[in-house]
């Protein structure tokens, strides 16, 4: 009877935990702002090609590549409904911990396929289209995983928007991120701009948007949009690092790593007496769960 009371009661504290980041959570943009999400994926479902695939693994890690190798990895349309999808998908993975975000063929993104972008280049399909990529990317940085994005070769346009929807950038040697927005007469439409601002500064985004410079792997240490450099971009061998550098992250159980995830959003996107009862929300949730009530029984010492 006991156990099943506390059942009850962490049931009920994660649901409650739920219903805090349900309000959070929704998307930016919805029909009340004039959004309608089936019809710009109608539009999209016009130009296939490419695909965004999803495998996740028994550690808790998942990975999703970019797949267009013949176009850079550039996204089509069906390409951006698939990570739409594929996000959807992470969102109900309740023993995820983390992800990783690649291209194939040594290149991670070069942003829009120009198919799609020529055809869709009136201001109200190109408006649409945006807010469908908004929406996708902020539920992206807002999973419950801690995510990695995994630089190889280049990562242009939307490709370094994608970048910085991601908790973290590694770099392998050689590659770079170039926000090229300027010179497609154009400036970041996928958020890019707004997060690369909270990752690097006002002053660095500035210098970078508006020189559209290619930031290889020191400068990008140097500004901190990067968080590490890998040694080697043999092939196989910088997913296999990421997947190594991720894991030290991910060390324990699928609650207490998501909680903390959940933690830090909220301190980053939320007011502070906001951040502070999602926190308590989120609290609740572990504390009395079967991590914690394992640790108290081990007693651990910390040094």
């Amino acid at each position: 009877m006991a156990l099943q009371n506390i059942g009850i009661r962490l049931l009920q504290k994660t649901q409650n935990v739920l219903v805090v980041f349900q309000k959070r959570s929704k998307a930016i943009y919805t029909n009340a702002s004039c959004f309608n999400e089936e019809e710009i994926k109608e539009k999209l479902q016009a130009f296939p090609g490419g695909s965004v695939d999803l495998i996740k693994q028994d550690s808790g890690i998942a990975v999703l590549t970019i797949n267009n190798p013949n176009h850079k990895n550039a996204f089509t349309g069906t390409m951006m409904i698939q990570l739409k999808d594929r996000i959807d998908q992470l969102e109900q993975w309740t023993e995820g911990k983390g992800l990783i975000v690649q291209g194939t063929a040594n290149t991670f993104c070069s942003g829009s396929d120009l198919n799609a972008v020529r055809a869709l280049s009136s201001c109200q399909d190109g408006m649409k289209m945006c807010m469908f990529m908004q929406n996708t990317l902020t539920q992206l940085l807002r999973l419950p995983l801690i995510s990695v994005a995994l630089v190889e070769g280049k990562a242009l346009g939307g490709g370094a928007e994608l970048t910085t929807a991601c908790d973290f950038r590694l770099m392998a040697p050689g590659s770079e991120i170039r926000f090229v927005h300027k010179h497609m007469g154009l400036v970041p439409g996928w958020g890019g701009g707004a997060r690369l601002v909270r990752i690097v500064g006002s002053q660095n985004a500035l210098k970078i948007l508006s020189t559209a410079c290619k930031v290889d792997p020191d400068l990008a240490l140097q500004t901190r949009l990067a968080d590490d450099i890998l040694v080697s971009n043999e092939e196989g061998r910088p997913l296999e690092d990421a997947l190594k550098w991720l894991s030290d992250f991910t060390k324990g159980p699928a609650a207490v790593i998501r909680s903390i995830k959940k933690v830090v959003l909220s301190g980053r996107e939320l007011t502070s007496d906001e951040a502070l009862k999602t926190e308590k929300e989120v609290f609740g949730s572990v504390w009395g769960g079967p991590a914690n009530v394992e640790a108290l029984a081990q007693r651990p010492k910390h040094k």
